[in-house]
């Protein structure tokens, strides 16, 4: 996979072309280096040379001798304060600082001569560096100054020996024109050079980009990714496919042999039957769990093409947890369940306005206590489904934005306590525990919807929790931040990380007979009310044991809502 990744620039502005020149440039910055390098290197062999010429008894001039010391502190010098901005674009002071000096050197050294040493090779080194670090001109500008010392060197030697004038403007040509050569070729060879390396390291930029990306990508994917070879070894693999496998996937050290645990021998049998046939295959296997019963899991497998280098292709494998898939399924089924839910919402407002109205004309009639009684619980009631039918008709039009009415003010810990034993007494649960601590705390939330989920809470707590005295825990606590909490844990068994991923999701649930909205609808009104919902698996004490806690964190009493 190959993302498209872009970035924004003004009309108009070469973005490649700044980063190849910028890449150019730290090419043209080892280069001087180097060429700094090799200066070190000529001047200390100049220094030793003249040392050992002296030692042997050989004539030596020796200003030569000063000439090669002032050469060696020279290139110290200029190495560290001559400042370098590639390229060399005219003979400032940078060029006189590095290039100046060697033609100097040279031309003092070679005018110096003594013997049969002939110093003109060296004037390579100045012709290359202006022809690396330079421009064209520079290039061309040093080697044209080099030629002119050569032929200023020959008519100063046939001044001295009229005799031999011939063979040293000869050879002073012949040397300059090669050197222009040279140069040209150099300057070419350089810049060519530059490009391609400023070139590789953007592609190898690029490359490592995409990697990062493929990786992120595959590390969020919520479909488990396996790479395997031709001999079975898995070389990789995501966190979903460690959830899937489970039995220490995380823990292997890569590469592995997928039969290493008995469970995963079916995938290793997929795996070699895809490299069997060279075609892609899918199938649905059983795959057995540390805990629990075994997962039904969805495998596709696709071979990678041959590499060009000789490589072998790699099975990428995809797992995908049916019931999971199901679930997904299921949703969007109960979602057009839902938008028709809604609709039937919307048509009962009707009776109910009318049940309501009658009920309360009744009972301007009757006399009796007792049918007084009755008809206040039908009115209640009635309103009671009238406020069910407004959250679910809010669900189903997703009113994004829109102020909520405050609501009122409730006693935390007395309208838990309340809530609670209304739901003992309805369920017929026992061992509930309940422990409050806020210390009479007021928070602001309607009790209505406070009375929905704290029911829905304690309905799944009842669920999955034992029957042991404390299996459910409802408890209120605050904290140093001016807010009041509401927790209602449970012993049961933890939920799987994909049950997790999902839960307050709208028509989710792992139960095939529950509609998926109890959750949802609680996080709906928490969110009215400026509260959040949230799960997390953990022991009440240090030593105790864990369960499942879902927890409510009320606003502020003094914030006000707005959605």
């Amino acid at each position: 996979m190959a993302p498209l990744l872009w970035s924004r620039g003004e009309p108009g502005t070469d973005w490649g072309g700044l980063e190849i020149a910028t890449r150019e440039s730290s090419a043209l910055l080892r280069l001087w280096r180097g060429f700094m390098t090799a200066r070190y290197f000529v001047a200390a062999v100049l220094l030793v040379l003249q040392v050992i010429t002296l030692t042997i008894g050989q004539p030596v001039h020796r200003a030569a001798i000063a000439v090669s010391i002032a050469y060696l502190v020279a290139t110290l010098l200029g190495s560290r304060y001559a400042r370098f901005q590639p390229p060399i674009r005219g003979m400032g002071p940078t060029w006189f600082a590095t290039v100046g000096i060697d033609l100097a050197t040279f031309t003092l050294l070679q005018l110096l001569q003594i013997g049969s040493i002939n110093y003109t090779p060296l004037f390579a080194l100045p012709v290359l560096m202006g022809a690396v670090l330079g421009t064209v001109s520079v290039g061309l500008g040093t080697t044209a100054a080099v030629t002119l010392l050569l032929l200023a060197d020959a008519a100063w030697n046939w001044l001295q020996q009229p005799s031999d004038s011939s063979t040293r403007f000869v050879q002073a040509a012949l040397t300059g024109t090669g050197l222009f050569v040279v140069a040209l070729l150099a300057h070419e060879l350089s810049r060519r050079l530059a490009r391609e390396e400023a070139l590789a390291v953007r592609n190898r930029s690029s490359a490592q980009m995409h990697a990062q990306v493929n990786d992120l990508v595959i590390e969020t994917l919520t479909e488990g990714v396996l790479v395997i070879d031709s001999f079975g070894r898995v070389h990789a693999a995501n966190p979903a496919a460690d959830e899937i496998l489970g039995q220490g996937l995380a823990g292997m050290a890569l590469p592995f042999p997928l039969d290493t645990h008995p469970a995963w021998q079916p995938l290793a049998a997929l795996a070699a039957q895809t490299f069997l046939r060279r075609a892609p295959q899918s199938h649905e296997v059983p795959v057995a769990q540390v805990q629990g019963a075994p997962r039904e899991v969805r495998v596709r497998t696709r071979l990678t093409p041959p590499s060009e280098r000789g490589f072998d292709s790699l099975c990428v494998m995809f797992l995908q947890d049916l019931r999971e898939l199901e679930a997904r399924i299921r949703t969007e089924k109960l979602a057009a369940m839902g938008r028709m839910s809604a609709a039937v919402a919307h048509e009962i407002r009707n009776p109910l306005a009318a049940i309501t109205q009658a009920s309360g004309l009744l009972a301007e009639d009757l006399v009796d206590p007792a049918h007084r009684k009755l008809t206040s619980m039908v009115q209640h009631n009635a309103q009671r489904l009238a406020r069910i039918v407004d959250d679910v008709l809010d669900v189903a039009r997703a009113r994004q934005q829109r102020i909520e009415p405050l609501g009122d003010m409730v006693e935390l810990d007395s309208t838990v306590r309340m809530l609670t034993e209304e739901w003992v007494r309805q369920s017929k649960r026992n061992g509930v525990l309940v422990m409050l601590g806020t210390g009479g705390r007021d928070v602001r939330f309607d009790a209505e919807h406070l009375r929905r989920i704290l029911v829905n809470l304690l309905d799944n707590a009842a669920r999955y929790a034992g029957e042991r005295d404390g299996s459910i825990q409802v408890s209120t606590l605050a904290d140093g931040r001016d807010r009041a909490h509401l927790q209602v844990w449970s012993d049961g068994a933890p939920l799987e990380t994909a049950v997790q991923r999902h839960l307050f999701e709208p028509f989710f649930s792992s139960e095939s007979r529950s509609s998926g909205l109890g959750l949802f609808i609680c996080r709906e009104l928490c969110e009215r009310h400026g509260a959040t919902i949230g799960y997390e698996r953990r022991a009440l004490a240090a030593n105790g044991p864990e369960g499942n806690d879902f927890f409510v964190s009320f606003a502020p009493a003094e914030t006000r809502l707005t959605q």
